[in-house]
């Protein structure tokens, strides 16, 4: 299987309109920021989705993240946020990224895939330890996390928060611990 991460575009397609409306207005904590009534909604987000990156344009009390899709064989499967920076809200639930893979697609391991390149992401930025959060009952974005070498640190008002030390990763070749 091929795997290829893409960073969001102002240009996205249909494909990836039909998977935000697959997924839904979010789940487990997980918000679909591309989630929207119409595709033409969705095309006048991307701009401003994208200026959210460069830190233009965001919300108060909003940090700089980027989307990125994973792609496997041609067909996008699930994306992720990647926030450049934690908040004292970020710090309770949210974390540095949060994910979400289309059901079609679920229980194939692109969870643990999507993960891994987004950790890679977040290196690249200079992040050092990266902040998950989950729900204590998703079992699922449990196992991904771990996956890729997240250690529980706490279990919250069932929030779970998971740390990944991304210096042992770039130490172990790139690969989660």
């Amino acid at each position: 299987m091929a795997f290829e991460l893409r960073e969001l575009t102002v240009t996205e397609d249909r494909q990836i309109y039909g998977m935000a409306r697959e997924i839904g207005p979010g789940e487990n904590g997980f918000v679909n920021s591309l989630y929207t009534a119409g595709y033409s909604k969705f095309l006048s987000l991307l701009p401003v989705l994208r200026d959210y990156s460069a830190g233009r344009g965001l919300p108060p009390g909003h940090v700089p993240q980027t989307l990125y899709f994973l792609y496997a064989d041609g067909v996008p499967v699930g994306y992720g946020k990647l926030r450049h920076r934690l908040t004292d809200s970020l710090l309770v639930t949210g974390g540095h990224i949060g994910y979400c893979i289309r059901p079609a697609a679920r229980g194939k391991g692109y969870g643990t895939a999507l993960l891994a390149r987004l950790l890679g992401k977040a290196s690249e930025l200079g992040i050092e330890r990266a902040l998950l959060t989950c729900d204590e009952d998703n079992q699922g974005s449990r196992r991904v996390i771990e996956n890729n070498g997240g250690r529980l640190a706490e279990v919250d008002n069932r929030y779970c928060r998971y740390w990944i030390d991304l210096m042992s990763v770039q130490a172990a070749g790139g690969r989660p611990g």
